[in-house]
């Protein structure tokens, strides 16, 4: 198995809110999960790791991952019971098989029980991460493709009823700030210009300057921020962001 950690990659990919992509390995062999760990946490990811089927119930229970790379064969509840129990409770997250069976046949049990993916051992660490970042490439496109809701920490934002809250509150937008605030969320961790947002908000139109995206912003926090912590952030001299912390 090469050891070597990818060293160039695109931005890492997040969840629709902006947040960091969450991954579970399961295996036995200790020194294997924590290097997956190791190498998907260098891609930006959140990454855990369970030693056994039962211990990666609880995981997946309270970490709601996005993506999972099982061993199958693990003693006491193995792989594929561990997938069967998943998939009977529900659960349709992505998931990559990882063990040294290498027959067809095995290959093939393995798809049929519903994994998306499967590699065998020893394997090339980058050709795992790869694969693993079109999973979850793909996962993160058919949850916004699926949801009209934008999601910044408990802030939502449904482009379909144009209703927005915080935390369960209902939050009142004019057109503009809800167009701003969309904007906003579409770019979460993003720093975006005063230029950027008079663009895509404005269309340059209203015969202003940058102050009324301060003016906005502004109005944005009294309604928002004043509901929980900060999400609407500056970044002096560049411009505006929205990210939970």
């Amino acid at each position: 198995m090469h050891a070597g950690l990818v060293t160039s990659r695109p931005a890492p990919l997040t969840r629709p809110d902006g947040s960091p992509i969450r991954a579970v390995v399961v295996d036995d062999e200790a020194n294997l999960s924590d290097l997956l760990r190791m190498a998907l946490q260098n891609e930006g990811w959140e990454a855990r790791t369970a030693a056994n089927g039962q211990e990666a119930l609880n995981v997946i229970r309270e970490f709601a991952p996005d993506l999972l790379v099982l061993d199958i064969m693990m003693p006491g509840l193995d792989g594929m019971e561990l997938l069967a129990r998943i998939r009977a409770a529900g659960n349709d997250v992505p998931v990559l098989f990882l063990t040294a069976k290498d027959a067809v046949e095995d290959r093939i049990a393995g798809i049929s029980a519903g994994a998306d993916d499967y590699v065998t051992k020893p394997f090339n660490l980058e050709e795992v991460v790869v694969r693993l970042r079109g999973m979850a490439r793909r996962h993160v496109a058919a949850v916004a493709d699926a949801d009209p809701r934008l999601r910044v920490g408990d802030l939502t934002l449904d482009e379909e009823s144009y209703e927005v809250e915080r935390g369960g509150i209902p939050i009142k937008l004019t057109a503009k700030e809800f167009e701003l605030l969309r904007y906003l969320m579409q770019n979460p961790r993003r720093v975006l210009s005063k230029a950027q947002i008079l663009d895509q908000v404005w269309s340059y139109d209203f015969g202003g300057n940058g102050s009324v995206v301060e003016i906005y912003i502004s109005y944005l926090r009294k309604k928002i921020d004043t509901l929980g912590e900060p999400l609407i952030h500056t970044v002096r001299g560049v411009g505006y962001t929205i990210k939970a912390s």
